[in-house]
């Protein structure tokens, strides 16, 4: 099992000054300490059980395209974006140039959103769950066919309309950047993964649950005529023993999961400075879970 790790604050003790040496600095210790992963929230506003809307918040790519020119080899993606936050046409344009700056290491992560402050705040449309969810399935289309260089063309759905969906220079991930679908919704999150997902992110409630929703994830699978191996299984690991630094409990927490096949369990510390806390417990961490049977 392999280790990502997603930063969600950005309250550094120094301040916004601090914050572009410290995410250098994160990068760096990820990529020392063999991490695979390394992503960011997609907000405008901090969530509320995170410190609040008044805390600090960076915006997403503009984040992942500095933390790009700061690493070699690790993937990096938003953990999640929202339909909402940006139009689908631009969207896959952002992904396409983080992927190409990077060389070839952006995922897409993307939902369906739930924020309604941070709409409601800045003035952005949010409509109904049903309606954002069809928004989703039609921006993951459009991704999909703009990536596709045999398929620009016309785009007509029933949110959005594009009269062409050129994108050049192409993606260099081949045959496209990760498509990471976030979200644990039987009914629709998990059939729009086994339709259209390179990669699922659940989280990681207990194994008995984590289970449950793999196997939703198979029979959605069978349903849609995919190999339920393709598609790469991630989880949001919160517990206390990661924040708490307590590698041994960490270990016997997630030994769980290890025969799920899940492929890489995403740390998300709640520290406005995470390089230190990447080295002390993200490096052993990832040492421990690699000899996971």
């Amino acid at each position: 099992m392999r280790v990502g790790v997603h930063i969600n604050r950005f309250n550094h003790p120094a301040g916004a000054p601090a914050l572009g040496a410290e995410l250098a600095a994160a990068g760096a210790a990820a990529e020392a300490a063999g991490v695979s992963w390394l992503s960011v929230m997609d907000h405008y506003f901090q969530m509320e059980f995170n410190g609040g809307a008044e805390d600090p918040m960076l915006e997403a790519y503009t984040t992942l395209s500095f933390l790009a020119a700061h690493t070699e080899t690790v993937q990096l993606g938003a953990l999640v974006t929202g339909v909402t936050y940006r139009h689908p046409g631009l969207l896959a344009k952002i992904a396409t140039t983080l992927d190409v700056l990077s060389g070839g290491r952006a995922t897409l992560g993307i939902g369906a959103a739930w924020y309604d402050r941070e709409h409601e705040g800045l003035g952005v449309p949010f409509p109904p769950l049903a309606e954002r969810f069809e928004r989703l399935e039609e921006t993951l289309r459009i991704c999909l066919q703009m990536w596709d260089p045999a398929a620009n063309g016309p785009f007509e759905g029933t949110h959005y309309r594009l009269a062409e969906t050129l994108c050049v220079p192409a993606p260099v991930s081949s045959p496209h950047p990760e498509i990471m679908i976030g979200g644990s919704g039987e009914k629709k999150t998990l059939r729009l993964v086994a339709r259209y997902g390179d990669a699922c992110n659940l989280f990681a409630t207990s194994p008995e649950e984590v289970t449950h929703k793999l196997d939703v994830l198979r029979g959605h699978c069978d349903t849609e005529g995919r190999d339920y191996d393709e598609i790469r299984k991630t989880v949001a690991y919160t517990g206390d023993p990661a924040t708490e630094g307590d590698l041994e409990a960490f270990t016997w927490d997630i030994t769980g999961y290890g025969k799920l096949g899940i492929d890489t369990v995403i740390l998300a510390p709640r520290v406005g400075a995470p390089a230190e806390w990447i080295e002390s417990f993200v490096a052993p961490a990832v040492e421990r879970l690699a000899e996971l049977d």
